[in-house]
C-alpha cells in the first residue's frame, strides 16, 4: 500500500469513530474501505475490523466516565448477555447470506427512523427520569433483548450501535446521552472475545487494522465529547441522518438511484 492509503484509512476510522460513539453504523464506512483500500477479503475485513472497535471504545468509554455520564453498573448487566451472543454470532459469520441479512436489518432501521421522527420524547429524556428508571437491575425481557443483539454484534458489527441505543433508549429508558455511554460499555466488553474467533480463524489484518483504529479512537473522543456538550437532542438529529443513510445504504437504494441515472 502507498502511504497516503493509510491516510485514507486513517481518515475512514476518524469518520467511523465519531459516527459509532454518537449513533452507529460507522463500519459501513470501514469495511468498504478495508475491502477497496486495503483489498482485503469480506470475512477479513470484518474481522480486521474488530481491531478498531475494540481500541475505539476503550477511548469512548474512558471519556464517558470522566465526564459522569456513564451508568457503569447498568451497562455491566447488559453487557453479560450481549457478550455471549456476541460469542455466537462471531461463530455463525461465515454461514449466513449477508446480502439477506442487511436487507433485513436495512427495512428495520426503516422502522426505527419512523420511531425516532414520530415520537421524540421518548430519545431526549431528562437526566432525573434516567436515574430513576435505571436504578434496577434489568429484568429477563431485557437480558434477552440483549442476547440477541450481540449474536448480531458477534456476527456483523455494521448497525449494530443504531440497535443497541434503540434497546437502551426504548427499553431501558435511557436519554441518548446515556445510552451512547452504555453502548459503548456493551460493545467494549464483547469485542475482545468476539476478535478471539476471527483471529482463531486467521481472518485478521493486524497491520491494517491497527492503522485503521488510529482514526478510531481520535473520532471516538472527538464524539464523546461532543456528545456531552451538545446534549440529546443534538445526538438524535444525527442518528436520524446516520439511520436515514445507513437504511438506504443497505437496502440497495443507492445503487437503484446509480442504475437509474446512468445513461
Amino acid at each position: 500500500m502507498l502511504w497516503y492509503e493509510y491516510v485514507a484509512l486513517i481518515v475512514a476510522g476518524l469518520v467511523a469513530g465519531f459516527i459509532n460513539t454518537l449513533a452507529g453504523s460507522g463500519s459501513l464506512v470501514t469495511l468498504p474501505a478495508l475491502m477497496f483500500i486495503g483489498q482485503l477479503p469480506a470475512p477479513v475485513a470484518n474481522g480486521t475490523n474488530r481491531i478498531g472497535i475494540l481500541l475505539q471504545n476503550i477511548v469512548a468509554v474512558g471519556s464517558f466516565r470522566s465526564q459522569n455520564v456513564l451508568d457503569l453498573k447498568g451497562g455491566l448487566w447488559l453487557a453479560c448477555p450481549a457478550t455471549f451472543g456476541a460469542i455466537l454470532g462471531a461463530r455463525i459469520s461465515v454461514d449466513l447470506d449477508r446480502e439477506t441479512m442487511n436487507r433485513v436489518i436495512g427495512c428495520l432501521m426503516a422502522v426505527m427512523l419512523v420511531v425516532i421522527l414520530a415520537r421524540p420524547a421518548r430519545w431526549i429524556r431528562p437526566p432525573a427520569d434516567v436515574e430513576r428508571t435505571t436504578a434496577h437491575r434489568p429484568g429477563w425481557k431485557s437480558l434477552v433483548l440483549f442476547f440477541l443483539v450481540g449474536i448480531y454484534g458477534g456476527f456483523l458489527q455494521a448497525g449494530i450501535g443504531v440497535l443497541m441505543l434503540a434497546s437502551l433508549v426504548l427499553g431501558a429508558g435511557y436519554d441518548l446521552v446515556r445510552a451512547n455511554a452504555v453502548k459503548t460499555l456493551i460493545i467494549l466488553c464483547y469485542t475482545p472475545l468476539a476478535l478471539v474467533v476471527f483471529v482463531s480463524r486467521g481472518q485478521v489484518d493486524w497491520t491494517l487494522g491497527l492503522v485503521l483504529a488510529i482514526g478510531n479512537m481520535i473520532g471516538a473522543w472527538i464524539a464523546a465529547r461532543t456528545a456531552v456538550r451538545r446534549g440529546a437532542g443534538f445526538v438524535r438529529w444525527l442518528l436520524i441522518g446516520v439511520v436515514a443513510v445507513a437504511g438506504a445504504k443497505l437496502l440497495g437504494l443507492f445503487t437503484l438511484l446509480r442504475t437509474v441515472m446512468s445513461p
